[in-house]
């Protein structure tokens, strides 16, 4: 009885186990016949139907009659919708930020070149002064919108960028109702210089060859401080008088190419110009003299270096070679083997555009690194059958550890009698399998997209030695994967794993695969798949024509 007690203690405290005792039958008992549901009321469904959501806009059916046909076109909310500003903007990958860049860079570029000189050339008169006021207060907008559209939406405020953008719109030239039309008022538009070279940046970043702009851009600075030199001698040439002196300018012929040239010869130090008189026009032309040695030879600085950057990559190449050259030549090595070694670096060259691929992608991060490869390694990987079912994502760290080898005409991949440590994928070209007793007839010609080598990468079988010699064709690409680098990966995919050893000993069972190593092939037609059935011994079928 006290045991008893303890159990059903014990029971009560625990609710989770189940009564000792077998639990009573259930009696059968008729189910109550299922009522009706209530009728819907008219309220609700007027409530459901406001509750519904609203159906989305149809595109519209436009008739072309050129066409004969219909076509959808966007409604009108998409299309407002597509021309609406976001509320953030990328600024490093949004090709319409680039492009409003580029509108404020002209309208930055209009007040350098045209301030300067509406200030001191008689361009500006009553009869254009309309068309040179749309041009100014046009530009005017466009800052504007800049400051108060675009850059608050890259955070420009907590940068301390709106201080700069705030003082170039500044409306100084709400004093023409005072001193006149003087172009000098609008001199503070010239500080959204920050604008012009964020637009060199971004532009320069997705630009193939962004040398070509950096040409341009330097031809364009040259020509602009020779555009500051015209407008600062025609000043100085009226501030003496025209036609004074031989030095300043007589006022014939057209004014600003006049001085333009002048500007040119000055700067340049070409020389040949009249000799200055007065103290101002020596002072002047000393000024002229330095600040042309200075920014000319600053401008060719650039410019070298500009060209040294578009040919940074050839010079690489042939200083790689010329060394390797010397080296040889310092060894006597043989000129047959010179002559290979120099088609290997002009091949190398013309098809990649670089002599080590590698040294660039480990400049990346791991992520950028991947999505490169996946976009020029993965059609070739997914095309070995050897790899296909496997995980994606160990396709993926498979193609981080590929590393890209070019062999000459002739040259051999691998060996009979080699152990075996490298699988090999074909990128381009092709190469031999060489068998027989002489090791020179051709068993098969291996294309792009193959793989050899892969049964003595798995040690399926014991096979850790080359069977065959593999020779490329010609020219030859061939991803290398080490048997270290697969060894990494398959720890951490053993369901690849396994699928992988199952397709090598499939492979290497086969009797053909031993006939024609393990390269892959065609089957040989005098090698039957289906062996003939040996013959079945007598005593069983004695026992299965019994009757029992």
């Amino acid at each position: 009885m006290r045991e008893r007690t303890n159990h059903y203690k014990e029971k009560l405290s625990d609710t989770d186990i189940s009564s000792a005792e077998t639990s009573p039958t259930t009696s059968f008992v008729e189910p109550k016949p299922r009522q009706p549901p209530p009728p819907i009321k008219e309220e609700s469904k007027e409530e459901k139907e406001t509750e519904a959501p609203e159906p989305l806009e149809q595109d519209e059916e436009h008739y072309c009659d050129m066409l004969c046909c219909k076509f959808k076109r966007p409604s009108l909310r998409k299309r407002l919708q597509s021309l609406m500003i976001p509320h953030t903007i990328d600024a490093y990958t949004d090709p319409h930020y680039v492009f409003w860049l580029f509108l404020i860079t002209l309208s930055f570029n209009w007040n350098c070149w045209f301030i300067p000189l509406r200030c001191v050339f008689p361009f500006q008169t009553s009869n254009n002064l309309f068309y040179w006021m749309v041009m100014d207060y046009t530009c005017d907008a466009i800052y504007l919108l800049d400051m108060f559209v675009f850059q608050p939406r890259l955070q420009f405020i907590k940068g301390g960028d709106i201080i700069l953008d705030a003082a170039s719109v500044i409306p100084f030239d709400l004093l023409y109702a005072v001193i006149g039309f003087q172009p000098v008022l609008r001199i503070n538009r010239v500080l959204k210089y920050r604008t012009f070279f964020e637009f060199n940046d971004r532009l320069e970043a997705i630009l193939d060859k962004a040398y070509i702009y950096r040409y341009i851009r330097t031809t364009g600075y040259l020509l602009f401080i020779l555009h500051i030199n015209a407008c600062i001698y025609y000043w100085a040439s009226t501030y003496e008088g025209l036609g004074t002196t031989k030095w300043v300018y007589d006022g014939s012929g057209n004014m600003y190419l006049r001085c333009y040239y002048f500007a040119v010869r000055t700067l340049i130090t070409i020389g040949g110009l009249a000799e200055p008189q007065t103290l101002f026009e020596i002072l002047f032309q000393l000024l002229n003299y330095f600040s042309g040695v200075f920014v000319f030879s600053s401008l060719i600085g650039q410019m070298r270096d500009v060209i040294g950057a578009a040919t940074a990559g050839q010079s690489y190449y042939r200083a790689s070679i010329d060394k390797t050259i010397s080296y040889m030549n310092t060894n006597k090595i043989p000129k047959v083997v010179q002559n290979r070694v120099r088609s290997w670096y002009e091949y190398t060259w013309a098809s990649q555009g670089m002599l080590d691929e590698s040294v660039i992608m480990e400049e990346m991060p791991t992520k950028m690194q991947l999505a490169i490869a996946i976009d020029v390694n993965l059609s070739i990987v997914n095309n070995v059958d050897l790899f296909k079912g496997c995980d994606s994502q160990m396709i993926h760290d498979l193609l981080l550890r590929l590393k890209s080898i070019v062999y000459l005409p002739g040259d051999f991949v691998c060996k009979k009698g080699e152990i075996g440590r490298e699988m090999y994928i074909i990128k381009q070209g092709a190469v031999q399998v060489l068998g027989g007793p002489d090791d020179q007839t051709v068993l098969v010609t291996l294309k792009a997209g193959a793989v050899f080598g892969e049964i003595s990468l798995l040690s399926v079988g014991g096979g850790n030695r080359r069977t065959a010699n593999v020779v490329a064709q010609g020219f030859a690409n061939l991803f290398i994967l080490d048997k270290k680098n697969l060894s990494e990966i398959l720890v951490h995919y053993p369901d690849s794993k396994k699928l992988l050893m199952k397709k090598a000993r499939y492979v290497l069972n086969f009797e053909i695969y031993r006939t024609l190593p393990e390269f892959g092939s065609s089957p040989n037609p005098n090698i039957p798949f289906v062996r003939d059935r040996t013959r079945t011994p007598m005593q069983v079928n004695g026992a299965e024509n019994s009757v029992f």
